[in-house]
């Protein structure tokens, strides 16, 4: 092989085989390396004898990189890999030759100690692309196209759609997209990809745009919610077991993730906290699900318009309580009851009577032997998630005592009595516990248990419970009991969830609704739970069939574009049998619940009768206690047994009593009917007692106290009920609240009049209030725009990532996947009125728009858009999305291009006025020039014919005195830099002591007021030369003076200088004593600067998980509710364990400038000009030093604009050698206007892209305190290099501000100039958008402004105060000295030596404090 005329070949034998190495590193230019080598040869063996041919220092690492697709894709052998089989792969032409030029090569570089190199090219593409030279060579077959969207399938079918999401779930995409809708497949696996970065990834994107997936369609239902200003909810649909509830998890999460901009209310931690909650007390294991909801919920997230959380409310349905008592072999109870049983502690064991799972009759099917540490884990998890939503400890360990008592209620056994009717219940130790768990009496509770008293015209009857009757009481009680627990949780989450301000003030709010109901079910036997989910679903999928089909073509035919219907799976006959008055099954099934003498025969019997002829309802055989129904997912089958006393319930008055004869409140407040008013009552129960406890007292100790209350301004009742009110409830529950959280959800509470022994009226049975709930529900949905997502169960036997076809298939073709993917590739998915689009897209149409029709359709004609892709109907235009897309696309680029033009000229206008004044400037000189020359001329010519008339005068002397001192130059040896803050203090005290108050004269005064302020600079200081001192001193005497007094500013500047020249000659005879301590102080200071601020440049803080999460670092789970640590810049997530192993560096910052290195100093990236995460760059800060020292009294500091050729000459010298330049052969306009260029060339601003949101959100907050608050929590998430910069620009603005008397520069005028240099859009965001932004964007640097203003008066405050207590005490100790007489006793003279040694120690400390 030979480099040098680009051949290269390879040869190979049985045994030895040629491969050419090329080397990079410093050698001789186009030197290669030919070797012989065995096919077994390893990367190890071929790079030591390449090292051995080459000659080079195998001390070093080396690693040999295989390079292909002409060096695009790059990846390190391991040790192990053998080079010639890597040959093997490639293109034949590359296996014989392969030259650079051919992209086909191995290389040879340096390496890190692990043999790694950061590429940016994942394993995964690096397989995929040998996969598919495998293809083109023949040795595999060729696997099918990846279509990430099924619309965009070139062959529609039902075969195509199920090989695609086969094909994709065998890759781990269990994500595929049909334009707008999302089909998740469910893996029965945890997926790595639900991290925060990921939610940062999806953020602000076009759907379609990234890889599918659930964060997706939670931005997009998002920002469809800001821009449009129109509700949004999220639909989750699909059968038991394919993974809704999990979805509903990750919409949750990334919608409060995206809501937290800036500030977060705390609102969105307790809709996090909500969910753990209740899938704790509402889902369970089941045969098709580990953790299926056995309720359905609706979660309703409110938002301001800036999209900052208001509040939420959940909604929950039809709560499953025949769990609680029966279920099948297979499955288990609510997951509570076992997280309890087995995570709680010893003394939480003793104190709420626990025993093992086995030993109670509710849990004693299951067997719990390898879940224990996965349920110890979620109760600690259950126990945050409670804190998180506001319950306190006493709460925690009320709800756990019901639950320990509902669990012994199954216990309770019956044996009929050996005399006398009625049956004797036991045991002692269940009733016991029952008693001491519920603080009810035991007698009261067996009386409840084993009898019920009946009311006749005269007289009340106690009869005795048959056996069946009893153990159906005690499977009441304990159902009625964990359902009222159930619904005061959801009762307490919901006031958690309440904001405040909407019960006093009415604002507009936006919301998000995401849905989470029971999936279709068929189990072995299907009873009253399974008939009301199943018709859940019917109504969902009818809700669904509404929006993606019937709705959309009834609009298209309305608008008389043109198409053609397609035909879906219609199941209205399937709702009208369960709902249709007055044979609906629904209604039957409350007509035969009300008649006392019915059964379930019956019921069935009427069932039959009344819907033989109906195709949806399928006979059964006579006899067989079922009916069947036809429903979209397939056919059904039913128990009729407990169907009508399951729709009614059981909770007797007598239960009822029992319950409330506790001593414990909070089970009273459990069954009460209205929660307000069980509310009120407990205050006036508390408030009697109080007001009792308060009079015995006074009876025994009257003699003693003295105790009153002052009727003149407020009762006793009052005073109680505000110190109850404030210690008894947390979160300051009050009626008003409850009121208005029951009048959300009225429906919920109707079966709460059950519990009430006295109401006249029957409730309404449970179908009944399930009707009403879904009716709302479908009501709430049908005024919100729908996203869908349908989730497919992979298989039935919840096998990890394992792809049933035939399930699958089902389920595609119940849910009408086929037309509903058809109809969304030949629909259109975007709609705009006319009015609508000529707004958005004026500047692509015409100035005047005669008809929009035309125009319309010669814009989209002229854009070569396909006519197939657009239609123009009556009064809608309808574009596909894409095309959609293209046309915002195409507005992007113009508005961009008319703004490039405006700015153009613009800065034409401002180049022809600034011409015009400088030619103007430049004639009058001119004319000036040409007057002088004459005039001059004229006495020329007079001087040879006359002789000067002279006065008799004499010359005087020319005197040099203090006042013309200042004329020359300051003292070269006064020229030095004082860059130590120890030095500055000693300045500043110095100049204190120098200033006199008595008597002062004019030029004193001056002296005075500019030493004054100079001090105030001196606190501000951080590097500046003496040289400095001098003109920024001037030009604040200069601007003290005035035109009036400009002949007293010499003398005062001399007065300066003198006073200066005696604090540098004390200065440098300290530090000629003192060498040794300054050299430490450098070193000391130069070994912190190298201090690294974080590993690898990541920016880590604590980060509390919601959602199941993997370690970025180990890839091993990190489970919800553990703390983690995130970085705020890349989104990286990992144990606080992993923190010391990264090995990756942070992708949002970069690499710091090394020692020495040269660099530019402008459109470079920040991190790259510093060489500490704290320090700020050198040209900037040089800068900003000068203007500071020089430009504070100049008008319109930063508002007028330079000239642009100097500009660009400092600019120049600035990139060559910013050490050498000098500033003062500059305008300070000019820099000041290169300050600002520098800021607008960063790559990334100040302020970085990934807060722009989060800022705008923050400005958009109600209340100022809250909007600092939220603005200076984003401030921390900044880098520290972007953070120190923005400190000291901010801190520069700010003396810039003080100074507005002079150069009326107020803090509103600099936001208005710098917000769009430090707090700029990204580049992709719209521009017409952003425009809108600036307003917001200015408040925001404007409140930064206003803040440290206030934060810098605030500290020169109490410097000033600490001065002033400073000079009291010195004075105090001089008058002291000066009045101590020389002979004095003992004792006088220690108590004097040590008032002295206070008062210094009291000196120093306020030195020390100042």
């Amino acid at each position: 092989m030979n480099v040098t005329n680009g051949k290269a070949t390879s040869y190979r034998d049985e045994a030895v085989c040629t491969l050419q190495i090329y080397p990079r590193f410093a050698i001789k230019p186009g030197q290669g390396c030919i070797l012989r080598v065995p096919k077994e040869a390893t990367a190890t063996t071929v790079i030591k004898t390449a090292l051995a041919t080459l000659g080079m220092d195998t001390s070093k690492p080396y690693v040999l990189v295989e390079v292909q697709e002409y060096g695009g894709e790059e990846w390190v052998l391991q040790a192990s890999d053998q080079p010639v089989q890597r040959v093997l792969l490639w293109p034949r032409k590359a296996q014989d030759k392969h030259p650079q030029s051919d992209g086909y090569f191995f290389a040879l570089q340096e390496g890190s100690y692990d043999r790694s190199i950061q590429y940016d090219v994942m394993t995964s593409v690096r397989q995929e692309k040998v996969a598919q030279g495998l293809v083109n060579r023949g040795f595999v077959t060729q696997q099918p196209q990846e279509y990430d969207d099924l619309c965009n399938l070139p062959e529609l079918t039902e075969e195509s759609i199920l090989g695609t999401l086969r094909h994709r779930f065998h890759k781990q995409k269990i994500y595929t997209f049909a334009r707008n809708i999302l089909i998740a497949v469910n893996p029965f696996k945890f997926l790595p990809i639900y991290n925060p970065r990921y939610v940062k990834m999806y953020e602000n994107q076009t759907l379609g745009k990234l890889e599918p997936h659930v964060f997706a369609i939670a931005d997009a239902a998002f920002h469809t919610m800001l821009n449009k200003k129109v509700n949004q909810c999220i639909v989750i649909s699909g059968e038991s077991g394919s993974g809704k509830t999990q979805s509903a998890n990750f919409l949750i999460h990334c919608l409060t993730a995206l809501s937290q901009k800036g500030y977060s209310s705390g609102v969105e931690r307790t809709i996090l906290g909500a969910g753990p909650v209740l899938e704790a007390f509402g889902n369970a294991k089941t045969a098709y699900n580990n953790n299926s909801s056995r309720f359905g919920k609706f979660v309703q997230v409110n938002y301001l318009e800036s999209g900052v959380v208001r509040g939420a409310v959940v909604e929950k349905y039809l709560l499953e309580k025949c769990r609680l008592v029966s279920r099948g072999k297979t499955e288990r109870n609510y997951h509570v009851f076992y997280y309890l049983l087995i995570g709680a502690s010893e003394e939480e064991k003793d104190e709420f009577k626990l025993l093992c799972p086995e030993k109670y009759h509710y849990l004693r099917e299951v067997t719990l032997r390898t879940d224990q540490a996965e349920m110890k884990h979620e109760f600690r998890r259950l126990h945050q998630a409670m804190e998180m939503v506001g319950f306190l400890p006493p709460t925690k360990k009320q709800i756990f005592s019901v639950l320990s008592a509902i669990l012994y209620l199954g216990n309770v056994t019956y044996e009929p009595k050996v005399v006398g009717e009625g049956l004797k219940v036991g045991p002692e130790s269940v009733l016991s516990a029952i008693s001491d768990l519920l603080k009810v009496k035991v007698e009261l509770l067996v009386e409840a248990l084993t009898t019920r008293k009946s009311m006749t015209a005269n007289d009340r009857l106690i009869l005795p419970y048959s056996f069946s009757e009893a153990i159906t009481a005690r499977d009441s009680m304990a159902q009625s009991l964990y359902s009222a627990l159930f619904d005061w949780i959801v009762l307490r989450i919901n006031h958690a969830l309440l904001n405040k301000r909407d019960l006093e003030e009415s604002v507009p709010c936006l919301s998000i609704g995401v849905l989470d109901i029971f999936g279709f079910e068929d189990f072995k036997t299907n009873s009253f739970e399974q008939f009301c989910i199943n018709y859940a679903n019917e109504q969902l999928q009818y809700y669904c069939n509404q929006c993606i089909f019937k709705l959309e073509q009834e609009e298209y035919m309305a608008e008389g574009i043109t198409w053609h219907n397609i035909d879906y799976p219609d199941n209205t006959g399937c709702i009208s049998l369960f709902s249709k008055k007055p044979t609906g099954l629904l209604y039957l099934l409350d007509e035969e619940s009300n008649f006392p003498q019915a059964t379930d025969s019956t019921l069935l019997e009427k069932f039959k009768q009344q819907h033989q002829d109906n195709p949806f309802f399928v006979q059964t055989p006579v006899g067989e206690p079922a009916f069947v129904i036809r429903h979209f997912a397939g056919k059904v089958k039913y128990q009729i047994k407990d169907f009508r006393e399951k729709n009614t319930d059981h909770m007797r008055p007598d239960i009822v009593a029992l319950l409330r004869s506790s001593e414990c409140s909070y089970l009273r407040q459990l069954i009460g009917a209205n929660p307000a008013a069980v509310f009120r009552w407990g205050i006036l129960r508390a408030t009697i007692r109080t007001l009792a406890v308060f009079n015995e007292a006074g009876r025994r100790w009257g003699p003693l106290i003295d105790f009153s209350f002052d009727r003149s301004e407020e009762g006793p009742l009052e005073t109680v009920l505000n110190v109850i009110l404030l210690f008894s409830v947390q979160n300051l529950i009050d009626s008003h609240s409850l009121k208005f959280i029951m009048g959300l959800k009225q429906h919920n509470w109707a079966t709460r009049s059950l519990l009430h022994l006295h109401t006249k009226k029957k409730p309404p049975s449970i179908s009944a209030q399930f009707q009403a709930s879904l009716s709302k529900l479908l009501e709430t949905l049908r005024k919100a725009e729908p996203f869908f997502v349908r989730c497919i169960r992979s298989n039935g036997d919840k096998r990890e990532m394992h792809f049933d076809d035939a399930l699958v298939l089902q389920q595609l073709r119940y849910t009408g996947m086929l037309q509903t993917v058809r109809i969304r590739r030949s629909g259109y998915g975007a709609k705009f009125t006319f009015k609508e689009f000529t707004d958005q897209f004026r500047v692509l149409l015409p100035k005047e728009i005669s008809t929009p029709q035309q125009d319309i359709t010669n814009l989209l004609t002229k854009m070569g858009l396909p006519s197939s892709s657009f239609q123009i109907g009556r009064t809608k235009v309808f574009l596909k999305e894409s095309e959609r897309q293209i046309l915002q696309e195409a507005l992007h680029k113009e508005v961009m291009r008319s703004i490039i033009i405006l700015q153009r000229w613009f800065r034409a206008c401002l180049m022809r006025k600034q011409y015009l004044r400088e030619r103007e400037g430049i004639i009058t000189i001119q004319v000036l020039f040409i007057w002088l020359a004459r005039g001059c001329l004229v006495i020329a010519n007079g001087s040879h014919s006359y002789s000067p008339r002279v006065k008799n005068c004499r010359n005087p002397t020319i005197k040099i005195s203090r006042a013309t001192r200042v004329q020359e130059k300051w003292n070269a040896s006064l020229d030095r830099e004082i860059t130590d803050s120890n030095e500055l203090r000693q300045l500043d005290e110095f100049l204190g002591n120098q200033v006199c108050v008595d008597e002062l004269s004019e030029t004193e005064k001056i002296f005075f007021l500019a030493t004054t302020q100079f001090r105030d600079t001196i606190k501000t200081m951080y590097s500046i030369s003496l040289l400095f001192f001098g003109k920024c001193y001037q030009t604040r005497v200069s601007s003290l003076a005035g035109l009036q007094k400009a002949l007293e500013v010499p003398l005062v500047i001399n007065l300066f200088q003198s006073v200066l020249d005696g604090f540098i000659r004390g200065e440098l005879k300290r530090l000629e004593t003192e060498p040794c301590k300054v050299k430490e102080r450098n070193r000391r200071k130069s070994k912190r600067d190298k201090c690294p601020d974080g590993p690898l440049g990541h920016l880590f803080s604590t980060y509390q998980v919601t959602i199941m999460q993997s370690c970025d670092q180990c890839s091993s789970y990190i489970w919800g509710m553990e703390k983690a640590f995130m970085c705020s810049s890349c989104k990286m997530v990992c144990h606080k364990k992993c923190l010391s192993k990264i090995t990756v560096n942070c992708t949002g910052q970069c690499d710091r400038k090394k020692e020495g290195e040269q660099t530019l100093h402008f459109s470079v990236p920040l991190c790259a000009l510093v060489r500490t995460a704290e320090s700020v760059p050198f040209v900037m800060e040089k800068m900003l030093v000068h203007v500071e020292m020089n430009g504070l009294y100049t008008e319109g500091i930063y508002r007028k604009c330079g000239s642009a050729c100097r500009a660009k000459e400092l600019r120049h010298i600035l990139e060559k050698d910013p050490q050498a330049v000098s500033l003062d052969n500059y305008p300070i306009h000019t820099i000041t206007g290169l300050v600002k260029l520098w800021l607008r060339e960063l790559p990334e601003p100040l302020i970085t892209y990934s807060l722009y949101n989060d800022f705008l959100y923050a400005a958009d907050l109600p209340e100022a305190s809250e909007r600092v608050r939220a603005i200076y929590r984003k401030l921390d998430e900044l880098p520290p290099s972007n953070f120190s910069t923005l400190e000291r620009l901010i801190f520069h603005l700010v003396k810039v501000a003080k100074e507005e008397t002079h150069n009326r520069m107020s803090a509103n005028a600099l936001a208005i100039v710098f917000a769009p240099c430090i707090l700029r859009c990204p580049d992709s965001s719209d521009p017409l958008l952003s425009m809108k932004d600036i307003n917001k964007t200015t408040l925001c640097v404007e409140i930064l402004i206003n803040e440290q203003t206030r934060c810098y008066n605030q500290k020169m405050e109490e410097i000033q105060q600490l001065e002033n207590v400073e000079a009291m005490a010195i004075n105090q100790l001089k008058l002291r000295r000066q009045n101590t007489r020389p002979k004095l006793d003992s004792d006088v003279a220690s108590m004097e030596r040590e008032i002295e040694k206070n008062l210094l120690e009291r000196i120093r400390s306020i030195k020390k404090e100042k």
